[in-house]
């Protein structure tokens, strides 16, 4: 992955000046030798801080040391303003974490109340509006703080990610298809910079890299990658073209961000027009980790980049397409599986997922499009089922009004042959069937889902709590009833 950052985090110990501040300090030592066992990249920031002039030594210190994320650690009670300044002005995102009480033969002159403390840092915290991360139990032991940065990490490096992103959209969206379209308020409110631009500024870029000189080695790397399932070679010269044309209106456009992602039109007129689809590109753009979402899809493209830096692998962005018929699951599911028949179905897209991902791949043209254009403009897609494993389907969207939703859930992909075409596997996650009917449809959201692969649940879901998204759906167990679902039916 070289489109995602890379997290240098800053440990600063914070003291109450009732306390004694080398309590403080020598459990922040104690917890930077556990971070260090873990092979963590954690800067021990030197100055403990008592008062605002400590705060503004120590910010300048780890500012200077590179750092991009920090963890605010209450060796005791700690300072409510000093400790609350320095989230405020730190560039970058925030944990919140505790020191536990080290022994009972401690607990006169060595106490440090840091357990008291974190409430009122919580409630300074929101007096000043300022959003930080905190840890579901945020008070530990050296090496329970030591896990809790661990976990930091990923979550750091997603919110570090959108505050340095650029989208680039080549559009409009297709025809009839609204449910790409959301408002992009929000992404100004995130920090990610949008340039939006025409498909006929894409198509003029194409044709100057026609007799590009690194055509011929990237087609030959293409044929290397699908091996026998380069079954349409002379299309990859096309393809190679196109891929350059992405990467060098990548370099040229970021300007001063530092990661871009696309989200593009790939149909109808861009088949007739560049003469093949996109897909397989759009696959090895994600493998880099600069995904390129489909049908002009900018959440879904904000969407996998969050999943990537948080997963540090490839991301691919599917519809939740079909249902799983009931023969393939009375044969292939029923009985060998602990799902329902409503817990599965399968996501599919033309084919956009990478090489890497698939059990088996090979280079075809787009069947659907076949059937209304001609057969010869649409080569370039990707074909294959999706290899199993656990996976994590989420997004993050913008509704009508420009609010900020989202929806996670782990699950996993079956290994069960799908006998159908595209970029596709056979989904099951718990109790699908009615996440499907009082998140998916009930909160109104597109047809398109992002999936991380692994179960990265945990994760995805606290960056969208540390992005200030207050509705989060997910999948509800049993017994715990959605608030439109019918406790009757």
């Amino acid at each position: 992955m070289n489109n995602i950052p890379e997290i240098k985090i800053a440990l600063v110990a914070v003291s109450r000046d009732c306390f004694p501040i080398t309590l403080s300090t020598s459990r922040r030592n104690r917890v930077a030798e556990e971070c260090q066992k873990l092979g963590l990249p954690v800067y021990n920031c030197p100055i403990t801080i008592e008062n605002e002039l400590d705060m503004r030594k120590a910010l300048k210190d780890i500012q200077d040391a590179g750092c991009n994320a920090l963890t605010v650690y209450l060796g005791n009670f700690g300072p409510e303003t000093p400790e609350t300044l320095l989230a405020k002005y730190f560039d970058g995102p925030v944990m919140f974490v505790a020191a536990a009480e080290d022994a009972a033969d401690k607990l006169c002159d060595d106490r440090g109340d840091a357990y008291c403390g974190m409430l009122n840092a919580s409630y300074n915290l929101k007096l000043r509006n300022i959003r930080v991360y905190i840890p579901e139990y945020p008070v530990g032991t050296p090496d329970e703080v030591a896990e809790m940065m661990q976990d930091f990490v990923p979550i750091a490096r997603a919110v570090v990610g959108l505050q340095h992103l650029k989208i680039i959209t080549f559009g409009p969206r297709p025809k009839d298809f609204l449910a790409c379209n959301a408002p992009i308020k929000q992404l100004y409110n995130l920090g990610v910079e949008i340039e939006e631009n025409s498909e006929l500024d894409l198509f003029a870029y194409f044709n100057e890299h026609e007799g590009d000189p690194r055509i011929e080695a990237v087609a030959k790397e293409m044929a290397e990658e699908l091996g026998s399932g380069n079954k349409l070679p002379s299309i990859l010269p096309k393809l190679a073209q196109y891929e350059l044309t992405l990467l060098d209106w990548a370099e040229e456009h970021k300007g001063e961000r530092d990661y871009v992602v696309f989200a593009n039109k790939c149909w109808p007129a861009f088949q007739t027009q560049f003469g093949f689809v996109p897909c397989y590109v759009n696959s090895r753009l994600a493998a880099r980790g600069m995904a390129v979402a489909c049908e002009v899809d900018i959440y879904g493209a904000l969407s996998e980049f969050i999943g990537t830096c948080i997963s540090e692998d490839v991301v691919t962005l599917l519809d939740i397409n079909n249902s799983v018929p009931r023969d393939m699951y009375e044969s292939e599911i029923k009985g060998k599986y602990d799902y329902e028949q409503k817990d599965t179905f399968m996501g599919f897209h033309c084919g956009n997922t990478a090489v890497g991902k698939l059990a088996f791949c090979e280079m075809r043209n787009q069947k659907i499009m076949a059937r209304t254009l001609p057969e010869e403009v649409t080569y370039g897609t990707l074909e294959g089922d999706i290899a199993p494993g656990k996976i994590t389907f989420y997004r993050l969207q913008s509704t009508a009004d420009a609010q900020l939703v989202a929806y996670v859930a782990e699950g996993e992909i079956l290994p069960v042959a799908t006998r159908s075409f595209g970029s596709i596997a056979v989904f099951a996650i718990p109790q699908m069937g009615r996440f499907y009917r009082h998140v998916l449809i009930q909160k109104n959201y597109p047809h398109h889902g992002a999936v991380a692969f692994g179960h990265f649940g945990k994760q995805i879901f606290e960056v969208f709590k540390y992005l200030g998204v207050e509705e989060i759906g997910f999948n509800q167990p049993k017994g715990m009833l959605y608030k439109t679902e019918n406790p009757y039916a």
